[in-house]
């Protein structure tokens, strides 16, 4: 059953003043069939009724608007209407009074019966009669509003008529005019509906606001305002359409509705948006890691931006970026959880470099973990047995070669829903902060802890909070404001600068990637053999010739893959254990051997009919997965390779061409840059 709404002090009056009238009209029933010498008790009654009349009175001029919980429309005029209500009750039981007195002045004076039957108790009785006829009207439009107020909350009754003017008090509202239609899309029991105007604009309103529009004086205006003549046909008849501004009601459910429905139901905060970090991934690769990793060529297209030889040392040049930095996420707390009737399938943080405008970068996800007992609170890199996942490690790397002033880091936190009733999936964002990297005058941001106040809504929106309620909920003084801020939601992240040696590390990786700093090394290697095939073995630099090179053509799917980079980086400490001091000193006896670990481990489960596919935030497909990287990387481990595994008629594989095992760097580069 849904739940009752709390009355507000004005409903509290109004209900008492019913009640009142009830007893004022039982009272005067008996007063009329009672007989003269037993009406000293119903004198009595009156008397008290009268008393609690003037009490109520007291009690409606003493209300005060703010006391109101929710808005009330027309709420001065309801208050005076309310006191002529008690102030009819009070006359009538005065008249009533001065009646039942009578039968004192009767029995005193018994011959006066005919004088009491005088043009005064003519007129008594005329007023008598006016007075019922006022009761009678008070009790019709009493009903008829009992029957408009169980209309109004007909869920079958989709259509409003504003009945005054409502501001917007907060981000969410719908701001209305008097005599405003509105369509209903919701009715929420705490008072406030979701409603959409004639122009399709839609948000929360107050229930007190609203009434249901008259249908007999708008059947005829409909079928005479609602309907023109448009335009005439060949053979002159006419064709008539609808031009009532209600026709945004049908238009076709996206993401956002489902979205608002969620938060008008209570079922997220207010500040709740859909993600738009995970949009920019869905819309394709230009935000993905693998992105970034491919090579950049000049403006002349003759020579590699980023990829630049170094002879002396025979291998690629390191190149310093403007930005490189780490990023350690530490904590998210206070974040307000969804309600019960939306189960999380991942929370996590999106990060990319961003100028307030434009998102720079790849984007980078770190899923956190939690307690189901304190939901509120996310954390990252937990301790676990063997290698941490790489989509839990909170140590991140940044590097961007962006000149602009504003550049910074944008943090995103985000779940991943599904709806218990519908089943439907979707991204939400539960707030998102944006750390500035340099002050005004282009200085770099110490390295320190920094606590960030979330904000909700998308970037692109200002003032908006993730749970507009703690702010409602907090009184006026400084003790209450204080609380208040503590309730906010924060994100915890430590910058730093990178050692010397992790600083030599990433000036091997893109100008411009953001990623965790577990596979940072294996990121150097991919980049190590790329330029040798590219600047060092390659017959000319003119060449354009595919590079057949497994490892080069399908390393950067595993950035989209995390279980099978943790697969590569499981396999490559596995083989570093047993490499000789000497032989970790010789960089190229490493990249050889980091091929057939690349070769032993992933490459072939990548056209392997038995993993599934890679699909984010399934629990039950991830466990599918993960079962069969570690049977293989078990059996592998046990055959000392993959050879067997390849030549087993028991496994099946998809089938390839030689083009998806070769490396085209034309063609990657003209993936990447379509306007170059």
């Amino acid at each position: 059953m849904s739940e009752r709404r709390a009355r507000g002090p004005l409903q509290r009056v109004q209900r008492r003043s019913r009640e009142l009238r009830a007893q004022v009209e039982a009272l005067r029933a008996e007063s009329e069939a009672a007989a003269p010498g037993q009406r000293e008790p119903l004198r009595l009654r009156c008397t008290e009724l009268k008393e609690l009349v003037e009490e109520n009175t007291k009690a409606l001029r003493a209300l005060k608007k703010a006391d109101e919980p929710a808005p009330v429309g027309n709420y001065s005029q309801r208050k005076e209407e309310e006191e002529k209500l008690l102030l009819r009750l009070s006359q009538q039981l005065q008249k009533l009074l001065l009646v039942l007195d009578q039968d004192n002045v009767t029995r005193n004076y018994p011959g006066g019966e005919e004088h009491q039957k005088g043009p005064h108790a003519e007129e008594g009785n005329e007023e008598e009669e006016e007075s019922e006829d006022e009761e009678s009207e008070e009790e019709d439009t009493e009903e008829e509003e009992e029957d408009e107020e169980k209309l109004l909350d007909d869920p079958n009754v989709r259509e409003c008529v504003a009945v005054g003017n409502f501001d917007a008090q907060q981000e969410g509202d719908l701001t209305f005019v008097k005599g405003e239609i509105l369509l209903i899309h919701d009715k929420k029991v705490d008072g406030w509906w979701v409603a959409e105007n004639s122009k399709g604009e839609r948000g929360l309103v107050p229930r007190t606001y609203l009434a249901v529009p008259k249908e007999e004086e708008e059947s005829q205006e409909e079928s005479e305002e609602h309907i023109e003549v448009v335009d005439e046909t060949a053979d002159g008849a006419e064709i008539k359409k609808r031009t009532d501004s209600h026709w945004s009601a049908v238009r076709a459910i996206v993401e956002n509705d489902t979205v608002e429905v969620l938060t008008t139901t209570g079922a997220v905060p207010a500040g709740f948006r859909p993600s738009m970090l995970f949009q920019l991934l869905e819309e394709g690769e230009e935000f993905r890691a693998s992105y970034y990793l491919q090579p950049k060529l000049t403006p002349s297209q003759l020579a590699f931006k980023d990829l630049v030889w170094n002879s002396e040392t025979n291998t690629i040049h390191p190149r310093a970026t403007r930005v490189s930095l780490i990023v350690t996420l530490c904590s998210c707390k206070m974040i307000p959880p969804p309600g019960s009737g939306v189960r999380v399938l991942s929370r996590h943080v999106r990060l990319c470099v961003f100028d307030g405008s434009r998102v720079l970068s790849n984007i980078h996800t770190v899923r956190a973990t939690w307690l189901p007992k304190n939901p509120q609170t996310w954390t990252f890199s937990p301790r676990v047995m063997g290698i941490l996942p790489s989509l839990l490690d909170g140590d991140c790397f940044v590097r961007s070669s962006s000149l602009s002033a504003d550049i910074g880091i944008l943090f995103e936190l985000g779940i991943t829903y599904k709806c218990n009733s519908t089943g439907e999936r979707g991204e939400l964002s539960c707030g998102w902060a944006f750390l500035k990297l340099f002050t005004s005058s282009g200085i770099p941001i110490p390295s320190k802890m920094h606590e960030l106040v979330l904000s909700g809504g998308t970037p692109y929106e200002r003032g908006v909070e993730v749970d507009p309620s703690i702010s409602r909920r907090a009184g006026s003084g400084v003790f209450q404001q204080f609380m208040s801020l503590r309730k906010q939601p924060v994100l915890l992240v430590k910058v730093k600068s990178p050692s010397v040696h992790s600083k030599d590390i990433l000036n091997f990786l893109p100008e411009t990637l953001v990623g965790g700093m577990c596979y940072i090394h294996l990121l150097v290697f991919y980049r190590q053999i790329l330029g040798d095939a590219l600047l060092k073995d390659r017959m000319s630099m003119q060449s354009t010739d595919l590079i057949c090179n497994p490892l080069l053509a399908t390393f950067p799917q595993l950035l989209d893959q995390p279980d099978l980079m943790d697969a590569l980086r499981s396999a490559w400490a596995e083989k570093e254990r047993t490499l000789k001091r000497i032989e970790k000193r010789d960089q190229e006896f490493l990249k050889a051997a980091f091929v057939l670990v690349y070769h032993d481990s992933v490459f072939p489960l990548l056209c392997s009919t038995s993993l599934p596919s890679y699909r984010w935030a399934e629990e039950e497909v991830e466990l599918s997965r993960w079962k069969v990287i570690h049977d293989f990387l078990k059996r592998s481990q046990e055959k000392d390779g993959a050879l067997e595994y390849l030549l087993s008629s028991e496994n099946t594989h998809r089938a390839f061409d030689i083009s998806e095992l070769a490396y085209d760097f034309l063609g990657e580069v003209r993936e990447n840059n379509p306007g170059e």
